[in-house]
């Protein structure tokens, strides 16, 4: 079992913020050729390779292909599918700081769930982080909820939103489970294992022909979420799923970023104002980082 370190816990989850939001600009362009179970499909297929290299370096790829809860793994990959698809289904209708945004309603049910199912007792200043990260996503989603600008393909990228924030949550609490008994390598691999084959699947609707650019972008999206995925569940191994729940609203920093450089998507006052926001509660939270390494290990 990996020994608890909320610093450690992140360093690594910043990390895996950066390459996951580029991971998601990728597939928001790829999205725009290809349907969403290819993108699944080439997401979790090309992952692998990072996660063997990773498990080889680690000397855990023996004990990895080995566990006592083939159950769990299956519920949890089952569940990283649905987060999977509905996440694309969001980054196909929405930018890539909106569809991010979205997925920060997953921290607030993934701090129900943990004090539901892991016994964990965040302090006021998580759910302070908490509230003013959610405030942020407000801001920086009202006007295009709101007014003449509503859209379908809002209202269906803003759905899948909030459906991959609640699937995302239980998901996160299986994986915080699994990391008592389970390398994390082992959990990655298995998810990517049973999403390739989910979206596999899916070629029984058809799937959109290749061209080089496109090839590049799935693969590339690939690569990005393994190494993403991997330093994710070295991160939820070493700290609560409460801290991290918070923490990682600064990854819309990130996103909006790659929005603005490299898909050319304006930043408006909104989107400003709620990435201030949202800075502000994953600062919050780090400065209480303290209160964390008081939390007694016996408790994970």
């Amino acid at each position: 079992m990996t020994k608890p370190n909320p610093a450690a816990a992140l360093w690594l989850a910043t990390v895996a913020l950066i390459v996951m939001a580029a991971m998601s600009a990728a597939i928001h362009e790829a999205a725009k050729i290809a349907p969403v179970g290819q993108l699944v499909f080439w997401r979790s297929f090309v992952a692998l390779i990072p996660i063997v290299i990773y498990m080889a370096f680690r000397g855990q790829l023996g004990a990895s292909l080995r566990t006592k809860y083939p159950h769990k793994h299956l519920i949890r990959g089952l569940l990283g599918c649905a987060v999977m698809f509905f996440s694309f289904i969001s980054l196909a209708y929405l930018s890539v700081g909106l569809a991010t945004a979205l997925s920060y309603l997953a921290p607030i049910l993934s701090i129900v769930a943990a004090m539901t199912f892991l016994r964990e007792r965040p302090g006021a200043v998580i759910f302070v982080g908490v509230v003013l990260g959610f405030a942020g996503i407000l801001l920086m989603l009202y006007p295009s909820l709101v007014g003449a600008e509503v859209r379908e393909g809002t209202l269906i990228g803003v759905a899948a939103g909030v459906a991959m924030a609640a699937t995302n949550a239980l998901s996160r609490v299986q994986v915080k489970d699994l990391t008592r008994t389970d390398p994390p390598a082992s959990i990655a691999l298995s998810f990517a294992v049973i999403c390739s084959l989910v979206g596999l699947a899916t070629t029984l609707f058809g799937w959109a022909e290749l061209d080089t650019y496109a090839f590049m972008l799935l693969a590339g999206a690939g690569v990005l979420g393994g190494v993403g995925h991997v330093l994710m569940m070295e991160a939820v191994a070493r700290a609560p799923v409460s801290l991290l729940a918070a923490y990682e609203y600064s990854g819309i920093i990130w996103a909006f970023l790659f929005d603005l450089a490299l898909l050319g998507v304006a930043l408006d006052i909104w989107s400003v104002s709620g990435a201030l926001v949202v800075v502000g509660a994953a600062a919050l939270v780090a400065y209480g980082q303290g209160r964390f390494v008081a939390t007694p290990a016996a408790a994970e």
